[in-house]
């Protein structure tokens, strides 16, 4: 199975989302870090993801054979994390067969209705323990 982490500007996110996901599955799958920018990468390697790559084309290129895609739920919005993710990179997300499970975070002036407030860490923690894990169970 091959699990992408999309992420941009410093990595955070996906910083904190690899390495519960090892925490949790440990070695079991191949974890690509994929940035905006080769900071956002950096940091995720860090967090033991496998292999990683930054820019449009690594992402456009990358997430056609994914099986799953995290991330926050700016990775689909063209412009957004302070415009690092173009709409080519928007486009391809969207348009990957793979699953996707997005964080309803974002510095953009988007609000999700009918989803509540969460730290990040338990929005993470949802995404492992439950929403992941049970795509991995059914896969």
């Amino acid at each position: 199975m091959k699990i992408c982490v999309i992420d941009g500007q410093g990595g955070g996110i996906g910083s904190v989302i690899i390495r519960r996901i090892r925490e949790v599955f440990g070695e079991s799958f191949e974890v690509l870090a994929l940035g905006t920018n080769a900071i956002a990468v950096a940091q995720m390697l860090k967090a033991k993801a496998n292999r990683g790559a930054s820019g449009e084309n690594a992402i456009v290129h990358t997430v056609k054979d994914a099986d799953v895609i995290l991330g926050a739920v700016g990775i689909v919005l063209a412009h957004s994390m302070m415009g690092e993710v173009t709409p080519r990179m928007a486009e391809a997300i969207a348009d990957s067969p793979a699953r996707k499970m997005l964080l309803p975070v974002s510095q953009e002036n988007i609000e999700i209705i009918g989803v509540r407030r969460e730290p990040l860490p338990h929005l993470v923690e949802e995404l492992c323990l439950k929403n992941l894990k049970e795509f991995i169970d059914n896969y």
